[in-house]
């Protein structure tokens, strides 16, 4: 894909750059040591190219739909330039919210909710009691039938996911992820509440529970789990359509540790579970999800890189699928005030509903018994 350049520096004859095989211009090749500090900038209104008053220099790349705005601070102290390519994970200004959207999105919410429970749920109207019942059928085997339905889940939502840029353009960015949306959730729905209603009826391989402290230490695990949550599902706007969904390249908070974190997170989550429950249903369910996710590693870094090309091989190229690995070998060098990347509303709402899901957890057992699939 071919990335443009729109630079505002004075030092350029022309303020579009001509296509070459580097993203970088000249001036920035890695043969020399340019004394600049990279700050990145992002625009509300990306057909828009924002000046400063300071001596700066100002770098578009726009790939697509994709605009974020890179600023250059002039420095005194001489350092390698590290190009911030990609966008701000995690972001959330207050100022920036509409309250109608945010209305529209609690109405869209509502409606979904009360429409998945008819269609899918409620085992008087709903089609997810005959959905569990087929594929149980298959099988008089918990394990078969727990990644028989995980199996189905990933072939629906990695499928839907690579689909996705032929289907918006046939049918647009709010229909295809509703589309979505409403195909892969009630499957999810199908596939976890199996998992609640049979997790103990396997064949039991080991027995930790009573071990001092492992319940501490695999809740903490499951709590840290939910950190490495992928930064697009913070989006919540975008999630139900309320903004036109998009497909954005991540690089600064948790994607800084692994560009990968929802298959980080899966892989923890999974861990705890199965150590705590030590089980044949526990086992199958952790192989099924933890397979399906390191699919999605590929898949991820394919659709990313068709869309972003040379953006995206610059951020694959300083962050690392396994964790900290590439700050560890210099890749990836943290910022001195990189926590401040995790104090955003986002990360403290994470921290909030998993301390209330901890204690709600009991309740949402006994809910789910009740649909006796």
């Amino acid at each position: 894909m071919a990335t443009s350049f729109l630079l505002s520096n004075p030092l350029l004859q022309s303020p579009q750059f001509p296509k070459s095989n580097s993203l970088l211009p000249k001036q920035f090749s890695k043969n020399r040591t340019p004394t600049y500090s990279i700050k990145p900038v992002f625009l509300n209104n990306p057909s828009k190219t924002a000046f400063s008053n300071t001596p700066s220099t100002h770098l578009l790349l726009s790939p697509g739909n994709w605009r974020p705005l890179i600023s250059l601070a002039v420095g005194n102290k001489s350092e390698e330039a590290e190009f911030l390519v990609g966008e701000d994970s995690a972001e959330f200004d207050l100022s920036k919210q509409k309250i109608s959207s945010w209305i529209y999105f609690t109405g869209i919410l509502g409606t979904v909710l009360i429409v998945l429970n008819v269609a899918w749920i409620d085992n008087s109207t709903g089609f997810g009691k005959d959905f569990i019942s087929a594929v149980s059928s298959i099988s008089d085997s918990h394990e078969v039938v727990m990644l028989t339905l995980t199996l189905i889940f990933a072939l629906v939502h990695s499928g839907l996911a690579s689909l996705r840029d032929t289907g918006e353009k046939i049918i647009g960015e709010r229909a295809y992820r509703v589309l979505f949306a409403g195909i892969s959730l009630p499957l999810a729905v199908s596939t976890v509440v199996y998992f609640i209603n049979h997790r103990y009826d396997g064949v039991q391989l080991w027995q930790l529970q009573s071990v001092p402290w492992i319940h501490q230490l695999l809740w903490l695990s499951n709590f840290i789990s939910f950190f490495f949550l992928y930064p697009s599902t913070f989006n919540l706007l975008e999630v139900a359509a309320v903004d036109k969904p998009k497909v954005h390249l991540w690089e600064t908070g948790i994607m800084r540790i692994t560009r990968h974190p929802q298959m980080v997170g899966q892989v923890i989550w999974c861990l705890a579970h199965t150590i705590w429950i030590g089980n044949s249903v526990a086992m199958a369910a952790s192989v099924g999800l933890i397979g399906h996710h390191l699919f999605g590693v590929w898949n991820g870094d394919r659709r990313l890189a068709i869309r972003y090309g040379e953006a995206f091989e610059l951020v694959k190229n300083r962050t690392s699928v396994i964790p900290v690995a590439a700050i560890l070998d210099g890749r990836q060098k943290l910022p001195k005030d990189y926590y401040k990347e995790f104090i955003r509303l986002p990360y403290l709402t994470i921290t909030a509903l998993t301390l209330g899901v901890y204690f709600a957890h009991p309740l949402m057992q006994a809910a789910s018994f009740g649909l006796h699939w």
